[in-house]
């Protein structure tokens, strides 16, 4: 039987060399917030001709809108524009500009932000990642109050599911500086989805563990881990490698404005996968050898003095 707990510093050790990179471009750069949270203009065209990136952006500060950002479909006959709050006079100028640029040109969609709401949003999404956890804390608190010290699994999880929120959004800031990649609404809902899908797989792993708990299927608590991870192991690889090719085939193949939410559930379940079998169970075994390893320490300190009282 493999033995996956014994190589558990190999598994914190890959987890921060992918994590370490993240918080550090995170203090460094930042995270380019989108309109949904700094307040903007998002606008949507159709061509009637294939065009570039570059050519519409500059057709925008003709205009007198420098500070844009476009990009365009793989067909390069739609272009999303992102640009600071424009009032109607100014989208409308904007256009005919594109119009005389690109010839026939047709306004799909677009949508204005205001400063406050965009406040609002990041309030908000803060609120909801904080609630989630706490919520999660407390069920699996609940879920598992028969074993002894339940309180250590629902930290465990947390800490695994922190660990994915950390991939996720490490990797945004990298993104954005390196490709000009945005944090917007859509980036919210997949860390949320996220998070809730590395918890059910957490949540799966645990429950063997109990049961095996139950059955003290193993002398000591590490092999019983072990035991419960090697059982779960393919289960929980089928599981997540149908969701992964899934949402691989929609990365590849899928709609542009759907393509970084797409990105963003791919990493985030990925990570959550190896987290949830390798991270959080690995926890629960350095948590209780500490505890063991206190207990002897507190005992050996007790016993001391009364063998010196003896002598």
């Amino acid at each position: 039987m493999s033995d996956l707990m014994g190589k558990r510093n190999w598994f914190f050790a890959l987890s921060a060399l992918i994590i370490v990179p993240g918080v550090a471009s995170l203090i460094l750069f930042g995270l380019r917030l989108g309109i949904d949270f700094t307040g903007g203009s998002l606008l949507q065209y159709k061509f009637t001709q294939q065009v570039q990136a570059g050519d519409v952006k500059q057709v925008y500060a003709s205009a007198g809108i420098p500070d844009v950002e476009v990009q365009t479909t793989v067909d390069q006959q739609t272009a999303i524009v992102r640009a600071p709050s424009l009032d109607v006079t100014q989208i409308e100028e904007a256009e005919n500009a594109l119009k005389a640029k690109f010839g026939n040109v047709t306004r799909e969609s677009a949508d204005t932000v205001g400063p406050l709401i965009g406040q609002q949003t990041t309030r908000n999404a803060i609120i909801a990642v904080a609630a989630a956890s706490i919520i999660i804390l407390l069920y699996i608190w609940w879920a598992f109050r028969r074993l002894d010290k339940p309180y250590r699994y629902g930290t465990c999880a947390i800490i695994a599911l922190l660990h994915d929120v950390l991939v996720v959004v490490g990797l945004w800031s990298i993104f954005g500086k390196v490709f000009g990649f945005q944090i917007d609404a859509l980036f919210v809902t997949g860390v949320l989805t996220v998070v809730g899908f590395s918890v059910h797989d957490t949540v799966v792993v645990f429950d063997r563990i109990r049961e095996n708990l139950i059955k003290r299927a193993a002398v000591t608590f590490e092999g019983t881990v072990n035991n419960s991870l090697v059982q779960t192991l393919a289960r929980s690889l089928n599981t997540s490698l149908t969701v992964l090719f899934t949402l691989l085939a929609l990365l590849l193949f899928g709609g542009v404005t759907i393509r970084n939410f797409v990105l963003v559930l791919l990493i985030g379940i990925a990570s959550g996968t190896y987290s949830s079998i390798f991270n959080a169970s690995a926890l629960l075994v350095v948590w209780e050898n500490w505890d063991i390893s206190r207990r002897q320490r507190t005992r050996l300190s007790g016993a001391q003095p009364r063998r010196l009282a003896s002598a």
